[in-house]
């Protein structure tokens, strides 16, 4: 997995490419966790994430819990249709905010 980091303004993009796994998802949530505080939002582009495991939507919904309690939204944007899929089998469609 590859994660690039993009600033723009207060807004923070993180372009994840690869899988996020069992093996990946510590290294995702330690990425934004190094970066809280420093952003009044957030984007996760999905463009090049070919696989999200239970791992990787446990980071997500922990991540968006602890966003939405200081009010920071937290947007999913080019998803996959594998991904989507994944999302979709998982209901996580209907918990995340997905463009």
């Amino acid at each position: 997995m590859n994660i690039d980091k993009n600033y723009n303004d207060k807004e923070l993009t993180l372009t994840v490419e690869g899988r996020i796994d069992t093996l990946t998802s510590k290294e995702l949530e330690e990425e934004i966790t190094a970066e809280m505080g420093n952003f009044d939002s957030l984007i996760l582009d999905f463009a090049d994430l070919e696989y999200i495991s239970s791992a990787g939507l446990r980071v997500l919904i922990s991540t968006q819990k602890k966003l939405k309690a200081d009010n920071i939204p937290m947007i999913i944007k080019n998803v996959t249709d594998s991904v989507n899929e994944i999302f979709r089998m998982s209901g996580f469609d209907k918990i995340l905010k997905i463009e």
